[in-house]
Parts: C-alpha cells; structure tokens; sequence
C-alpha cells in the first residue's frame, strides 16, 4: 500500500477548523457540567438520606451508561421534544456524562478535607452551610482543580462521539474528507496527530500549574 501525505496540506485548514470545533463544543459542556457536578458533589457528602440518595442514583446511573448511548437517547429522545438540535444535544449529553465524574471530584475533595474542620466551625457557631461555604470548599478546590482539569482532555476525547449526530468537530469533519480524499490512512493518522498534541499540551500545561502552586498541598 502506498501512502500520499501531500493530501494533509490540501485539507489542513479544513482539519485545524475541525480540532477547534472539538475544544468549542468540548469547553461549553465543560462550563455546563461542572455546576451539575458541584451540585450532586455536594449533595452526594449531604447527610440526608433523600439528597444522598438522589445524587448516587443520577452518579451510578450516568456512571454505569456508555456515553453513546447516552448521547443517542438525548438526541432521539429529548432532543427531539423540545428541538435541541444535534449541536446542543450533542453538548448536553457531554456535560451530563462528565457531571457525574466532576461529581466524584467534587465528593472526594470534601472528604480529604480533615473532619475536624468541619467540627471546629461548627463548634465556633457556623451553620453547616457556612461551615461548607467558608472552611471546607476553599480547601477542597485545592484538591479538585487538577483532576476538573483533567476532565476537559477526557471531554475532548469523548467528544469525538458526538460525530454520530452529525455535530461538525474533527471526527466528522475527518470522514467527509475522507469521502473526498479517499485517503484514510493518512487523514486518520494526522487525526490522531491533532488529538495527541491539543491533549499532550494541556496536560503539560495542567502538570506545570499543579507542581507550580502545589494543589492539595497548599
């Protein structure tokens, strides 16, 4: 088999427009899931039963689904209810799945937080809602920032699957020049380029910011 890479300068432009769509629709689920998750985060150390218990549910639930079926049912089913359109269901069912993970971010970082601050501004008369606003989160973000970081390059891998629903990102954009080139070795192998290097650069950038001010050591 013979390979021809002059075709990756003929539709460079094309594939870089491409890898940008991919971190556009990949940093507004990031923007949309990480409130959701910081809600069932919270709701997830809560001790009442009820909201512990609903937060676990949506967590397992998210957990346990693939994202593509996720995707499918959003786009099929509530998509089309209230007209999503295939570039919101697509960054809807991003940032629900990712939700879940930021959830357990969130939880983890609360609990490696000492219980006996949570004691001690209790004790010093703050309500449990004072005491998590002003003792325990500044320390736990310490703890979470860098895996919630890390969580934007796991998003921009998965969003490759949103190409299903027809949403133009790189993946999508790589098959239709495809279908043009007729070369796919070579489109895919410049593909798989462009992901390596956007997800090796950000977490170079994320390991330089987490050794410089040492999150979680803090």
């Amino acid at each position: 088999m013979s390979y021809n890479w002059t075709v990756i300068p003929r539709f460079l432009d094309i594939l870089i427009e491409g890898i940008l769509y991919t971190m556009q629709i990949s940093a507004i689920s990031l923007i949309m899931a990480i409130p959701i998750g910081i809600l069932f985060g919270l709701m997830r150390v809560s001790k009442n039963k009820v909201v512990y218990g609903l937060s676990s549910i949506y967590v397992e639930i998210v957990r346990g689904v693939p994202l593509l079926v996720l995707l499918l049912w959003i786009y099929f089913g509530v998509g089309q209810v209230i007209k999503l359109g295939s570039y919101l269901s697509g960054a809807l069912s991003l940032a629900i799945f990712s939700s879940a993970f930021i959830a357990e971010i969130v939880r983890t970082g609360i609990e490696s937080v000492p219980k006996g601050q949570m004691e001690a501004a209790r004790s010093s008369g703050m309500t449990y809602t004072q005491a998590m606003k002003l003792v325990i989160l500044p320390q736990a973000i310490r703890t979470v920032l860098p895996p919630m970081a890390s969580q934007f390059i796991l998003l921009i891998k998965d969003s490759s699957l949103v190409s299903t629903i027809s949403v133009v990102e790189l993946t999508l954009t790589a098959k239709n020049v495809i279908a043009t080139s007729f070369r796919p070795m070579e489109i895919w192998t410049f593909v798989a380029l462009l992901y390596f290097t956007v997800t090796f650069t950000l977490s170079k950038i994320i390991k330089y910011f987490e050794n410089k001010y040492k999150f979680g050591n803090m």
